[in-house]
């Protein structure tokens, strides 16, 4: 077996180090004594549990699981179908439509924060509908999460042997038996990973959901942005250690989720 070299492992540490670290540094100072941060005052949790005691972050909290399940929720449908329509059927166009889905990834987020932030002004001129707030922040995440969903979907699709889908076909199985018996637990770890990359999208996104917000609409990033301005407080620190704690918790399920039903042949 070939050993490797050192300076490989060096390097990867200091790559490892130049990625964790900051959020090391926020988890530790979240539990610092000080009260506006700066030197290592002492341990404490009083950070913690201020912030039960702070209605404005928990209705921040909520917004932000409201906006990041219910977005995810449907673009994991929408994008799902797209990416299986453009895998497996030809029609007029799918070339373009194919190179049209990456306009969402690829532009800035403030083009597209202003963009949304217009079609609803629009909108809500000429018919009345659409008031910023927590629906538009939904259907605009919606919009940019669609296209993580298709590509990753579709990513999983490609690498599906078709010859499995005609087996069925051959065995006497309809189009909806075989898409649910055989296709749809063979695309699921695509499926699963679109829905995380998406809800993961969701719960950090700031640009697109600050011009999209409303009253009574704010999200965590938003009530961290606006905190901030006024300087970082440990509290803060203790919000962001929470909101990684819970994407390291539901990381770490949707892998033991993912195993198990490989295990069992789900």
């Amino acid at each position: 077996m070939k050993r490797r070299s050192p300076l490989l492992w060096i390097v990867a540490l200091a790559l490892y180090l130049f990625m964790y670290a900051p959020i090391v540094v926020v988890i530790v100072y979240s539990f610092n004594d000080a009260k506006h941060g700066g030197p290592w005052r002492g341990f404490t949790t009083a950070w913690y549990r201020r912030l039960l005691d702070s209605p404005e972050k928990i209705v921040a909290a909520r917004n932000t699981l409201i906006l990041a399940v219910a977005s995810t929720a449907v673009a994991t449908v929408l994008g799902t179908m797209l990416g299986y329509g453009l895998s497996r059927y030809r029609f007029p166009g799918k070339k373009l439509f194919s190179w049209l889905m990456y306009i969402p990834i690829v532009i800035p987020d403030i083009v597209m924060a202003v963009a949304m932030l217009s079609f609803f002004a629009t909108l809500n001129r000429l018919v009345g509908l659409f008031e910023l707030g927590m629906v538009t922040m939904i259907l605009a995440h919606i919009t940019f999460q669609i296209p993580f969903v298709a590509i990753v979907v579709r990513s999983r699709l490609a690498g599906m042997d078709p010859a499995i889908e005609e087996a069925a076909h051959d065995l006497g199985a309809s189009g909806w038996q075989t898409f649910w018996h055989v296709t749809f637990p063979l695309m699921a770890p695509g499926v699963l990973a679109g829905a995380m990359l998406a809800f993961t999208l969701s719960l950090d996104d700031f640009v697109v959901s600050f011009f999209t917000t409303g009253p009574g609409a704010t999200t965590l990033p938003i009530l961290i942005y606006s905190s901030v301005k006024r300087g970082i407080t440990p509290d803060i620190n203790a919000l962001s250690a929470l909101i990684i704690l819970a994407s390291i918790i539901g990381t770490i399920g949707a892998t033991l989720l993912q195993r198990s039903r490989q295990s069992t042949g789900g």
